[in-house]
């Protein structure tokens, strides 16, 4: 039964679980979850995956995933196909319930298909903008840059409200497109705690990755990709093995940069210690995580770090990088530790700090998991966004 004031939702994302490519399919799939737990009619329009079906109900939320009908190997031409049928999914949607109130778009993925659904449908619009292709490529170095920073400028200066995951990205967004700070709304991420609360039999699960019971694990969990600074983690583990002599990085993810990591591990000294585990299935991950002494996330950009709150809810002491969304959700010798970018030598020091005194971490962790439980939960960011719709509903109306 719909609450009073319960809104017709249309979520659109093109990465929805079980496609799960970076954080913005855990955002989708908490939001929805919750929105939809609190009345409100959810529908999330997504694309297909192999083996799962085209409409599901994923707890109270509707989940509609669409075939792109046209192939294409070209990237940008196969994003404006999948935004076409995309588009025509919305309006038939849009019919069968009689009509949305809000249209919430994910990415720049999906500007094409939440721009033309603003204008036909004549429906609020809001955007989450969950990283930049300036910030991702450290700059605009080529013609396909130059589309993408363009699509992301449309795209918020479309919509009537634009959500961002931390004060980092409000800033990077707001200087970028040159879009004033009174359009933004600042929304933190969250994560399902309990999913990460799991007992872990560390003895069990550690032969499976190829790990023994007295290894002292450092954990990389991520795209492989040059902004999540892995080659910086896999250059500080012999700085960190000249004291913890059984120091062994487990790398969990996969991404184009595979081959040139494993090449840079291999010139190093005792190439037994990388163990490059790849994708994981996302059922498996707290058991990754539980079976680590330390979560390392040495990225050089990070909007936000949904990864860092996942290592601190499952009780597991995290070193950071000091950028962006991380500087933020974790609190330096009180949540976790922050390193340098870029700085093999910092991050180094930071794991010999967790690695080298028990009593430190344990504080660490007892006060990461209270921050992680009281502040970043899916109900949160469900009435956070409520509230950001019911501004943009008022703004359409206008």
């Amino acid at each position: 039964m719909e609450e009073k004031g319960a809104l017709k939702i249309c979520l659109v994302t093109w990465e929805y679980p079980p496609r799960i490519v970076g954080g913005i399919a855990r955002y989708s799939r908490g939001l929805a979850r919750a929105l939809a737990a609190r009345g409100n009619e959810v529908h999330v329009v997504t694309l297909d995956f192999p083996g799962s079906p085209s409409y599901e109900l994923d707890g109270q939320a509707n989940i509609h995933r669409v075939r792109c009908e046209v192939g294409n190997p070209n990237f940008l031409v196969w994003v404006f196909l999948f935004n076409h049928f995309f588009e025509k999914k919305i309006g038939e949607l849009n019919r069968k319930t009689g009509g949305f109130d809000v249209i919430h778009m994910n990415d720049w993925m999906t500007a094409p298909v939440a721009v033309a659904a603003k204008h036909t449908l004549e429906k609020a619009l809001v955007a989450t903008v969950h990283s930049t292709e300036m910030g991702r490529s450290q700059g605009i170095h080529s013609p396909d840059s130059h589309t993408i920073h363009g699509m992301e400028w449309w795209l918020t200066y479309e919509a009537s409200r634009v959500i961002v995951c931390s004060k980092s990205m409000m800033d990077e967004v707001s200087q970028g497109f040159n879009l004033p700070t009174e359009k933004l709304d600042t929304v933190k991420n969250a994560i399902d705690v309990g999913k990460f609360k799991q007992h872990v039999d560390r003895e069990a699960v550690r032969p499976r990755f190829g790990l023994s019971s007295n290894d002292e694990v450092v954990l990389f969990v991520g795209r492989l990709t040059p902004q999540k600074g892995l080659d910086y983690l896999i250059r500080a583990i012999p700085i960190v093995a000249s004291r913890h002599r059984r120091v062994r990085l487990l790398i969990v993810g996969d991404g184009w940069m595979r081959t040139e990591l494993e090449q840079t591990a291999s010139a190093l000294p005792d190439r037994w210690r990388f163990i490059f585990a790849g994708h994981i299935p996302d059922d498996r991950l707290p058991e990754a995580i539980g079976c680590a002494d330390v979560f390392v996330v040495p990225s050089v950009y990070e909007p936000f770090g949904i990864t860092a709150l996942e290592g601190m809810a499952a009780g597991v002491p995290v070193v950071v990088s000091k950028v962006g969304g991380l500087a933020e959700i974790v609190e330096h010798d009180r949540t976790g530790v922050h390193v340098y970018p870029r700085d093999s030598g910092s991050i180094a020091w930071g794991i010999d700090r967790v690695l080298s005194d028990r009593s430190y971490v344990e504080r660490l962790v007892h006060n990461a998991r209270e921050v992680v439980q009281n502040t970043y939960t899916w109900e949160g960011v469900a009435d956070r966004t409520l509230r950001v719709y019911e501004r943009a509903v008022e703004a359409a109306m206008r």
